[in-house]
């Protein structure tokens, strides 16, 4: 453990802080091997907390903090850890990083807390997280694996961020509680009859299915298609 713990150390020197390798660790999760759209992982999640904007950033805050600092500490353990014990040491890490997001937000957002309710504590088992520790963390540097966290936590947020904007502004004209378009004068764009926006927007209702959890997934269906469609490597992936 000693030799390697020293062999690593040299290749550390040798490679850039943020070389090729390193870049591909973030921008990678971002769209070939985004979490979601690729790798179809953390869809329940994704089904559940998308219906606003606000509580699917913080989600998406909380999924980089935990998977990056999971990545990281299982990473610099990886060497001492007993391989018959290392999923329940995966876990004891994951589960002091989530318990610190819910005091955080419990202390500082208390309504976006509530909003998130048990799905903060999910982020456990969040497949993810899990994946990655086993993936990558166990079998590469700190630093890398630091990276790869945050690349992941990105791709997975980012995916959330989208279908919560296309749910929230179909489903309720709203955008992050901002009020965007409706058949009032309280809206940006005022539908009513007789208004500008009626005769560009006149169209528009709030759809009511797009709060709905199912909505969530016909998202993120076609988010996939469109992916799949401009990224032909990805076609015959998942």
């Amino acid at each position: 453990m000693a030799d390697t713990a020293v062999q690593e150390e040299k290749i550390a020197v040798q490679e850039p802080w943020l070389g090729k390798k390193e870049r591909q660790l973030l921008s990678d999760p971002l769209n070939d091997n985004n979490p979601i759209t690729v790798q179809v992982l953390g869809i329940c999640s994704a089904l559940a907390v998308t219906t606003l904007v606000v509580p699917s950033a913080v989600m998406a805050v909380a999924v980089v903090f935990v998977c990056a600092f999971a990545n990281l500490t299982v990473s610099l353990l990886r060497n001492s850890m007993p391989k018959q014990v290392r999923m329940i040491v995966q876990l004891v890490v994951i589960a002091f990083l989530v318990t610190v997001v819910e005091l955080v937000l419990k202390a500082f957002a208390f309504e976006v807390y509530k909003q998130l309710s048990v799905f903060i504590g999910l982020i456990i088992t969040n497949c993810i997280v899990m994946g990655r520790l086993e993936a990558f963390a166990m079998a590469n540097r700190p630093w890398r694996s630091f990276l790869d966290g945050i690349g992941n936590g990105l791709g997975y947020g980012g995916i959330l961020i989208i279908v919560a904007t296309i749910r929230e502004i179909f489903g309720k004209g709203t955008f992050a509680g901002l009020k965007i378009i409706g058949a009032t004068e309280a809206y940006a764009i005022n539908t009513a009859d007789g208004s500008w926006g009626q005769t560009l927007f006149g169209w528009y209702a709030n759809n009511g299915l797009m709060v709905l959890p199912a909505a969530a997934m016909f998202v993120i269906g076609i988010l996939i298609w469109i992916q799949r469609s401009y990224n032909q490597k990805l076609v015959d992936i998942s």
